[in-house]
């Protein structure tokens, strides 16, 4: 089997499986207790929480771990609205967020908070002008992925901060998808709340990160001891927290040279041989302004269903869009947004993602399984 399905999640570096062994094996107090394998444990959380924080150029006192991006995406979302609802009901996200922010966002709605759902272009990029014109006096929160994770498209983050310096609404970036692949400088960045999960970046499943710039006061999402200096309760998941700081210290010092570069040679391969072999096929997406380990293919004439069983079958892992609606047949409500629900592309398209341990020996033959299996499905 290939795994070409990165942008869901990605294997653990042997590195980081080993690191955390290390831990379970060897540090058995919990980082809460006082006395000698309380304070070791400590030592560890700390330090681990350095190196999330110089990943980010933001302060260790700014970062909270917690189970990952859907956590974090609540605990911004869900507490933000309802610390700040004496000054306004109304928050502003996309419609091409990720479900983690979709899902929220409707529990809130039930609550009495009105949510404006930003459209997109063709391209799927969002418009600064169409932020503009959504804010409003009762504006409290606006959330604005960094990337998305169906078509790589990197959005206009910086942008939106610096309108909204005018502005008494605070500014939540889910990065999940982003941070790894290009530079995060918290330092400059003006953001309130960030979010990152650690099973993108070749670190284990169950562990996130939230920064919370530390002017702010937020209400603790989840109830009980004084853990996370009081925002997260429950012991920490210590080997988890740790195997997440191993996958940052492998990351490339330039995010966006290394791999990036690398994923984008992938992509360029990819296209030149599907026009040698004159398939008709589309790309979704910004074709510049985006994360180049992520190929949404539309495959004109092809269903995209056929295709990814297809290839399965022939030992190749791709995907439809987010593993998170895995499982169900509606179709990819990003493409939905950037097309019209009655567009073809919407179940004629696949996601192709590169990632740690794929080679050009791997790329070159699902290339040519891909062009035969196109060929198959067409006849």
């Amino acid at each position: 089997m290939t795994y070409l399905d990165h942008a869901a999640t990605t294997p653990m570096r042997p590195e980081v499986v080993e690191r955390m062994s290390q831990v379970m094996l060897e540090v058995v107090g919990n980082p809460s207790s006082i006395h000698h394998y309380g304070r070791r444990a400590h030592q560890y959380l700390e330090a681990a929480r350095q190196v999330v924080a110089d990943s980010l150029k933001a302060a260790p006192n700014e970062i909270t771990f917690n189970s990952g991006g859907t956590e974090g995406n609540n605990t911004v979302l869900i507490g933000t609205a309802l610390s700040r609802q004496g000054q306004g009901k109304h928050i502003i996200t996309t419609t091409i967020e990720h479900p983690a922010i979709l899902r929220t966002t409707e529990y809130l709605e039930t609550l009495g908070f009105e949510v404006t759902y930003l459209p997109v272009d063709e391209c799927g990029q969002l418009s600064i002008e169409t932020v503009k014109e959504a804010l409003r006096p009762d504006t409290i929160l606006v959330s604005v992925m960094f990337a998305n994770n169906e078509t790589g498209n990197l959005l206009p983050i910086q942008e939106i901060g610096e309108l909204l310096q005018e502005h008494s609404a605070l500014f939540h970036t889910d990065a999940v998808q982003a941070y790894g692949k290009v530079p995060i400088d918290l330092s400059v960045l003006p953001v309130d709340f960030l979010t990152v999960s650690g099973h993108k970046v070749n670190g284990p499943k169950g562990i996130g990160v939230m920064y919370k710039r530390k002017e702010l006061s937020l209400p603790a999402f989840l109830h009980g001891g004084e853990q996370e200096e009081k925002r997260r309760a429950g012991t920490e998941n210590l080997a988890a927290i740790c195997g997440l700081a191993e996958a940052i210290e492998w990351l490339p010092p330039e995010v966006q040279n290394d791999n990036q570069q690398k994923y984008a040679a992938f992509a360029d391969y990819l296209i030149e041989q599907l026009q040698q072999a004159e398939i008709a096929f589309e790309i979704n997406g910004d074709p510049t302004n985006k994360l180049s380990h992520i190929v949404n293919l539309r495959v004109i004439g092809v269903p995209s269903d056929r295709l990814l069983m297809h290839l399965d079958l022939k030992g190749f892992a791709v995907s439809t869009g987010s593993a998170c609606t895995a499982g169900n047949v509606e179709p990819s409500h990003v493409l939905e947004a950037m097309y019209g629900k009655d567009s073809p592309a919407i179940h004629e398209s696949i996601r192709i993602s590169f990632g740690f341990g794929n080679t050009q020996e791997e790329l070159e033959a699902f290339t040519e399984v891909l062009i035969d299996s196109i060929h198959r499905l067409k006849r």
